[in-house]
């Protein structure tokens, strides 16, 4: 299904409403809302550990009744419409990636929707997805879809209470959902900017903004693999990214170890590489300064054995020269 329309202001709210009588507001850790200490919208603590809730909840309450659902996912927004399905006793269908990151799909298994594994890719998953929705479903775009934008863009009243004066908000860029959804927001409030970050080794939204339209890119492995993919023809998330998106910066996969570092050993959280672009952003001084810099921690799901190899401290460099011993009275050298 391709849309033409964008949520209205009318919409916006009804979405506020909606997410207000299922979800508590995420909390904020404040910091000292700058660049190297910024303040952290807690998306992770959501309880299906990532901000894709909001946008499947919306969606999914918008979707014909009596519809079987079907949606692409590389894993939250799958988990999203898993718990939105309980909440409205709704039949879905999730297809992810047959590489999908295991503690997604674990949790996936776990939660009692009909699970497929297909393809080698997002790109190839969302493809399979679309081709069962032809026989008769109702297939739900995870960032392409007006109740799902709506839905992300509930993040930002829970901002307009929680955090004073002028503030730029940086949040991940994927197929672009969430960064569409907080410009909608931040449209109407001139204190605020949005900058959206990607992954550099995935640049579809980025280099459709630039060009005016989609183009396929090449898309490389990375620790932030829920934003890694194309985008779909004609994205709604495009022009919306184009109109009130402040700025798109791009981080590397170095700079989002340090990011999940920084999260786990100086502010206590667990993060995703997903999760942990914004941070990345601000650590690395991409992000231009105005007002309290937020980064959206957008989810928690990675997995044990990826989290324990980043946060292992880096092995000695070997010089492949043995060292004479020293003599007793040496001391103890230079440290």
């Amino acid at each position: 299904m391709t849309y033409r329309w964008s949520p209205t202001p009318r919409e916006l709210e009804a979405a506020r409403r909606l997410i207000a009588r299922h979800l508590s507001p995420t909390p904020v850790d404040l910091g000292a809302g700058t660049a190297r200490e910024p303040v952290l919208k807690l998306e992770c603590l959501q309880p299906t550990g990532s901000f894709k809730v909001r946008g499947a909840l919306v969606a999914l309450a918008a979707a014909p009744p009596e519809a079987r659902v079907i949606t692409a996912s590389s894993g939250n927004h799958a988990l999203g419409v898993a718990f939105a399905a309980k909440i409205l006793s709704r039949r879905v269908t999730v297809v992810v990636a047959e590489n999908a990151s295991s503690a997604k799909v674990e949790a996936l298994r776990r939660s009692g929707v009909e699970l497929v594994q297909a393809g080698s890719s997002y790109d190839e998953a969302e493809a399979y997805a679309r081709e069962l929705a032809r026989e008769g479903a109702y297939y739900l775009s995870g960032y392409s879809d007006p109740h799902v934008i709506a839905g992300q863009a509930t993040i930002g009243p829970e901002l307009d209470v929680q955090v004073d004066g002028s503030m730029t908000v940086v949040c991940g860029v994927g197929g672009g959902g969430l960064a569409a959804g907080l410009g909608l927001w931040a449209a109407t409030r001139p204190h605020v900017r949005v900058v959206g970050v990607e992954a550099a080794v995935s640049t579809a939204v980025s280099t459709a903004v630039t060009a005016g339209r989609r183009i396929p890119v090449e898309v490389g492995t990375t620790l932030a693999d829920g934003l890694a993919g194309n985008i779909e023809h004609g994205s709604l998330t495009i022009d919306l990214i184009t109109r009130h998106i402040d700025a798109m910066v791009t981080v590397t996969e170095a700079e989002i170890r340090t990011a999940l570092r920084y999260l786990a050993a100086h502010r206590g959280y667990v993060a995703e590489g997903s999760g942990a672009v914004p941070v990345a952003a601000l650590l690395a001084g991409k992000v231009p300064a105005h007002g309290r810099m937020v980064a959206v921690v957008s989810g928690r799901n990675i997995g044990m054995s990826t989290l324990a190899a980043v946060l292992a401290p880096p092995p000695k460099a070997s010089v492949g020269v043995r060292e004479a011993p020293r003599p007793p009275s040496a001391g103890p050298g230079p440290s």
